[in-house]
C-alpha cells in the first residue's frame, strides 16, 4: 500500500495544465486533450482583457499606415525634405522590429502586464512628441519612441493569447487581432488623408491618446496574470545584457542600411555596405553567444531545431514581404498612375484589405472546430501567388471593376494565411518555448515588412530609370525621378494635364511597379512549394503557461468544490481528475503509521502536529 500510494502522488505531480511543460517535444505531438479544450469557456474578465488588448492593437495598426499619406503635408509644415519624410515613415517600422525580442525576454522576468503597460507608455509618449513637433528632428524622435512601444505591443499580444487560450482555440483570437489590424490598415490612410487635407495633421497623433487610454484602463482592470515570484536581484541576474546589446546593435545596423540603400545612398556606397556587413557579423556573433556562452538567453535557439517551425517562420517572413509591398506600393500606384487623391487611394485599397477580415475568421473557426490548419496554408499561398501575378495587369487605363476583382484574389490569400501560420508555428514549438515562438512570429513578419519595402524600392528605381532612359526629353532626369517615388508622385500631380511629361511619367511609374508584383508572385510561389513539407500537429493540447489568466485559476477552485489547495494541487504537473477521491484515505493511512511510530518512540514528532499535507510530504 505504501509504495503504490506514494507512486500515485508522485505521478500526479508531474504534468499540469497551467505549468510550463519542460519537454522539448513539439506541442502538437504531446497527448491529445480534447476534453480539456471542451472545458475552456472564456469568462467576461478574459473577454474584457482581450478586448482591451485589441483596442491598443487598433492604435498600432492605425499608426502604421495613417502617416504615409499625410507625409507630403507634414513635410511642408515642418520645412522638411524628402529624406526626412522617408525616415518619418520608416523609423516606426524599424524600431518596432528590433525591440520585440527584448520586450518578450523582459516579460518572462517582470510579467506580461507590466511590460505591456511600459510599451503603451512608450507609444503614448511618442505620439505626444510627434503631435507637438516643431521640426523634423522632434518628429523622428517621436516616431522612434512610438515604434519601440508599438513593437512591444505587437509581440506581447501574441504571447498573451498563448497565455490565455488553449492552442486549438487560438485561431479565433488571432483572427480577431487580424481583423483589428485590417480595420486599422484600411481606415488609417483614409483618416490620415482627410486630416492632412483639412490642415489638421497633428490630430493624426492626438487621435492615439483616447484609444490608448481606453485600452490602458482595461488592461489594468481586467488583465490579471499569475507569474513566478522572483526577487529584484534574481530578475536583474537573469537578464541577457550582452545578448540584448549585440542584437539591438547588429539588427539596427543591418535594417538601417537596407532601408536607406538606394534612397539616401547608393547600394554600392560604403554607407550602405559597411552597416550591412557589420549587422550580419553582429548577428552571427549573437547566435554564437546565445548558443555557447549565455547563461540566460535573450532568444532560446531551441525553437529553430524543428524543421516545421523553421518553414513556418520562412513563410511568415515571405508573408511580411508581400503584405507590406502591397500596402506600400498599391496606394502609390493609385496616386501616381491613376491620379487619385490620397483619400481615394486609401478607399481603393478596401477590396483587398476588407477580404482579410472574413477570411481570417473562417480559418479561426474551422481550425477550432476541426483541428486542421494546413488547408489554409495551401489555399492561402495558391491565392497569394495568383493574386500577386494578377496585379501585373494593372495600368493607368485599368477600369474600376477590373482592379477591384484583381485585388480581391490576393486579399483572400493573405487573409487566410494570418491565423494559419501562427497556428503552424505554435503547434510545432516545444511548450517551454511557446511564448518566444509566438513572439518570433511577429518579429519575422515585421522583418519581412522592412525587407519588402527595401526590395520593392530597388526594383522600382532600376526599372524606372530604365523606362525613362528611353524618352529623350526625360533621360537626363531619369535618376532624380527614380530615387524617391513619393516625391515623384508629388511632381506628377503638380503638373498640368497639358504637360506631355505627365502622361509619360504616369505610364513609366505603372510599368516600374509591375516588376514588384512579378517578384511577389515568385516569392509566393516559393512559399507555396515549401508548404508541401509542413507536417500536421494536433491542436488538442492543454494550456501550458507560467503566467496564466487568474480567471482560469478561479474556475479550477470552483471545480474543486471551493478548495484552493486542491485546485492548486490539480494545477501541478501531472494533476489528474479525481485525485480528491484518494487523498483522504491515503492521508488517513499515513497518519495511522505515524501515530504508531510516535507510540513506539520511533519519532519525536507528536501525531497531532502532523497536518494532512505534511503527512503526504513525509510519506513521499
Amino acid at each position: 500500500m505504501e509504495t503504490s500510494a506514494g507512486s500515485e502522488i508522485t505521478k500526479q505531480e508531474t504534468v499540469g495544465p497551467e505549468k510550463v511543460d519542460e519537454t522539448t517535444e513539439p506541442l502538437g505531438k504531446l497527448n491529445s486533450n480534447s476534453e480539456e479544450i471542451e472545458k475552456f469557456k472564456p469568462g467576461w474578465r478574459l473577454l474584457s482583457a482581450f478586448t482591451s488588448i485589441a483596442i491598443v492593437n487598433l492604435a498600432c495598426a492605425l499608426d502604421a499606415t495613417i502617416v504615409s499619406v499625410a507625409l507630403p503635408v507634414i513635410t511642408v509644415a515642418l520645412k522638411g525634405n524628402a529624406i526626412e519624410a522617408f525616415w518619418a515613415g520608416t523609423s516606426f517600422l524599424l524600431t518596432s522590429t528590433v525591440w520585440q525580442p527584448n520586450f518578450v525576454a523582459f516579460s518572462h522576468l517582470w510579467g506580461r502586464r507590466p511590460l505591456l503597460l511600459v510599451a503603451l507608455t512608450f507609444f503614448t509618449v511618442g505620439s505626444i512628441v510627434c503631435a507637438v513637433s516643431k521640426n523634423f528632428t522632434m518628429m523622428l524622435v517621436g516616431r522612434s519612441i512610438q515604434g519601440t512601444g508599438g513593437g512591444g505591443i505587437i509581440a506581447l499580444t501574441e504571447i498573451l493569447i498563448t497565455d490565455m487560450v488553449p492552442l486549438r482555440e487560438r485561431g479565433n483570437y488571432f483572427a480577431l487581432i487580424s481583423i483589428v489590424w485590417a480595420i486599422g490598415s484600411v481606415s488609417g490612410p483614409l483618416i490620415g488623408g482627410a486630416l492632412a487635407q483639412a490642415g489638421a495633421w497633428r490630430w493624426i497623433f492626438y487621435l492615439n491618446l483616447p484609444i490608448v487610454a481606453i485600452g490602458f484602463a482595461g488592461i489594468i482592470a481586467f488583465l490579471k496574470l499569475e507569474s513566478r515570484k522572483r526577487t529584484l536581484k534574481q530578475k536583474l541576474r537573469e537578464i541577457d545584457y550582452v545578448g540584448s546589446v549585440i542584437f539591438l546593435g547588429s539588427s539596427t545596423s543591418f535594417l538601417i542600411a537596407i532601408t536607406w540603400g538606394g534612397v539616401m545612398y547608393a547600394w554600392s556606397s560604403w554607407h550602405t555596405l559597411v552597416p550591412i556587413i557589420i549587422g550580419l557579423f553582429g548577428l552571427s556573433v549573437f547566435v554564437i553567444w546565445e548558443a555557447k556562452l549565455a547563461t540566460h538567453t535573450l532568444l532560446p535557439l531551441g525553437i529553430f531545431k524543428n524543421k516545421d517551425t523553421n518553414i513556418a517562420y520562412f513563410l511568415t517572413f515571405i508573408h511580411g514581404i508581400i503584405l507590406w509591398s502591397i500596402l506600400y506600393y498599391m496606394p502609390l500606384f493609385f496616386e501616381g498612375a491613376q491620379d487619385f487623391t490620397p483619400v481615394l487611394a486609401g478607399v481603393s485599397a478596401l477590396p483587398q484589405s476588407l477580404t482579410v477580415v472574413p477570411c481570417a475568421m473562417i480559418v479561426g473557426v474551422v481550425a477550432a472546430k476541426t483541428g486542421h490548419y494546413r488547408w489554409a496554408l495551401w489555399v492561402g499561398w495558391v491565392l497569394a501567388t495568383m493574386g500577386s501575378g494578377l496585379l501585373y495587369i494593372l495600368s493607368p487605363s485599368t477600369t474600376i471593376p477590373a482592379w477591384v476583382f484583381l485585388m480581391l484574389v490576393s486579399g483572400i490569400g493573405i487573409g487566410l494565411l494570418f491565423p494559419a501560420m501562427a497556428l503552424a508555428i505554435q503547434a510545432s514549438a516545444p511548450p517551454k518555448d511557446i511564448a518566444i515562438a509566438a513572439a518570433m512570429f511577429t518579429f519575422f513578419r515585421c522583418f519581412g515588412q522592412t525587407i519588402g519595402v527595401a526590395i520593392g524600392g530597388v526594383v522600382f528605381q532600376n526599372r524606372m530609370a530604365a523606362n525613362l532612359a528611353s524618352y529623350p526629353s526625360l533621360s537626363g532626369s531619369a535618376t532624380s525621378y527614380s530615387v524617391d517615388v513619393v516625391s515623384l508622385i508629388r511632381q506628377i500631380n503638380a503638373m498640368p494635364n497639358s504637360d506631355p511629361r505627365k502622361a509619360i511619367l504616369r505610364l513609366a511609374l505603372s510599368h516600374s511597379i509591375r516588376p514588384i508584383w512579378a517578384l511577389m508572385c515568385g516569392l509566393a510561389g516559393l512559399a507555396l512549394f515549401t508548404t508541401i513539407f509542413i507536417k500536421h500537429y494536433d491542436l488538442n493540447q492543454k494550456l501550458s503557461t507560467e503566467q496564466g489568466f487568474d480567471e482560469q485559476k478561479n474556475q479550477k477552485i470552483k471545480e474543486a468544490g471551493g478548495d484552493p489547495e486542491l485546485a492548486a494541487a490539480d494545477a501541478l504537473p501531472g494533476a489528474v481528475v479525481g485525485v480528491e477521491k484518494d487523498t483522504g484515505a491515503f492521508n488517513q493511512d499515513v497518519s495511522n503509521d505515524i501515530s504508531s511510530a510516535v507510540r513506539t518512540g520511533e519519532t519525536d514528532v507528536a501525531a497531532d502536529d502532523i497536518t494532512p499535507v505534511e503527512t503526504a510530504e513525509l510519506k513521499k
